[in-house]
């Protein structure tokens, strides 16, 4: 029997991997980190977990009991506890709870992507093979976040009557560069339900179609939750005039303003650079704005002292006012507040460095090199961005997965650790 001070620390590794794991899942999305911050997150995440194994079978029950809470960190946890040893028992308690409750897959999905493919890779078999549509969907993501061809299993799934299940192999197709699939794909695009058309969209813009990117744009223009990816990724397949007479479109109304003001960043044409400016003066576009000048140009704000402390006043989340209805978190809360005055003096001395018409990421033109050097360098949302370029650019070959753990990330490119 372990002591109660032991038990207490184990608890505790529980507990810091459960939250820690959280907080890295959204630090994949966030503008601040880049890829040594994550795996300097992710190697805190792994200390806990050592902490667990080490405690072996009460790291295993109190994982278990964990499961109880039904948050997807806790999956996560127990789910590593679980898939790592390869325990039936322990692997049936964390599938038994999210078959129970499907939203706590996310927990489950990761723990698989955080675990070596090599040492999952039999269970991700089984669970394609599985009856249970949920089980199939979460072999499927597993092979997807390795970025493995799970085979004729993917083919299947696009056919499958379960709109889950379906959703994620449309966007799977398009992860994995499965050009030989946009028949399939193409065929999504004019469906009712909203998920498969946006994942088709998606992926078939990713993949090359044509045909997606109206769809995208539709999507955007109808209030997708999902219509900043939407707009971004429909933009990156267009010409520059055509992206920037859509840009144009989208900025004449208040509703789709700050879409506009993102893709400007997403475009990359330095021509936009004197409207960035302008949008910089209004405190609800000043921060993305901010943002997309940082695309272009490669400018970090902060670092060159060209922001600004908040404005006076301003409140972009919720406040402690009872009777304010804003409950949404503040979406730019991470970024640096622009000085435009600053920024405007900047760019008149560099003005000539960039040239009209060209697409431009973090300050040098779009080419395989530099897109393959903010991928390594690049912050979170830069890489994410320099990923999907590269694909588009090399059709046929998976996309990079910017969220798996930041130490294979850097093994895969290259990083002396």
């Amino acid at each position: 029997m372990f002591s109660g001070v032991i038990s207490s620390i184990v608890s505790q590794h529980g507990e810091e991997a459960a939250f820690l794991w959280l907080l890295r899942s959204n630090a994949t999305r966030q503008p601040h980190y880049t890829l040594k911050d994550l795996a300097k997150l992710d190697d805190r995440v792994e200390a806990h977990l050592d902490g667990l194994r080490v405690a072996s079978e009460a790291g295993w029950e109190l994982c278990k009991a964990a499961l109880g809470t039904e948050e997807p960190g806790e999956v996560f946890a127990a789910s590593v506890m679980a898939f790592e040893t390869g325990i039936e028992a322990r692997i049936q308690a964390v599938l038994d709870v999210v078959q129970q409750n499907p939203e706590l897959s996310a927990g489950l999905i990761s723990a698989l992507g955080w675990i070596p493919f090599e040492q999952v890779a039999s269970q991700a078999q089984r669970l394609l093979s599985a009856e249970s549509s949920v089980q199939r969907r979460i072999g499927l993501a597993t092979y997807a976040v390795h970025r493995k061809d799970p085979g004729a299993a993917l083919k299947d799934a696009l056919s499958s009557s379960d709109l889950a299940l379906k959703a994620r192999a449309l966007k799977a197709t398009g992860e994995l560069g499965r050009t030989n699939l946009i028949p399939a794909i193409k065929a999504e695009l004019i469906v009712e339900d909203l998920a498969y058309r946006y994942w088709a969209g998606w992926s078939g813009a990713l993949l090359g179609e044509p045909a997606a990117i109206p769809v995208l744009q539709r999507l955007v223009e109808s209030g997708h939750p999902e219509r900043e990816t939407a707009s971004a990724m429909a933009l990156r397949r267009m010409s520059i005039d055509q992206a920037q007479a859509w840009v144009k479109s989208l900025a004449s109304s208040p509703k789709t303003l700050r879409l506009a003001v993102q893709a400007a960043g997403v475009i990359g044409d330095p021509a936009d650079i004197p409207w960035l400016i302008q949008q910089m003066a209004s405190p609800l576009m000043a921060r993305v704005a901010g943002e997309s000048f940082t695309f272009i140009t490669g400018v970090d704000l902060a670092y060159d002292d060209l922001d600004t402390d908040k404005p006076e006043g301003f409140e972009g989340g919720p406040t402690e006012n009872p009777e304010d209805e804003n409950v949404d978190m503040d979406p730019d809360e991470d970024l640096p507040w622009p000085n435009p005055q600053l920024i405007e003096k900047w760019w008149f001395t560099h003005r000539l460095e960039f040239t009209d018409g060209t697409r431009y990421l973090l300050g040098n033109p779009m080419t395989i090199d530099s897109l393959k050097e903010a991928l390594k360098n690049g912050k979170q949302r830069q890489r994410r961005a320099a990923a999907i370029e590269l694909v588009m650019r090399q059709p046929g070959t998976p996309l990079f997965n910017t969220s798996a753990t930041g130490f294979r990330q850097q093994q895969l490119l290259g990083f002396k650790c």
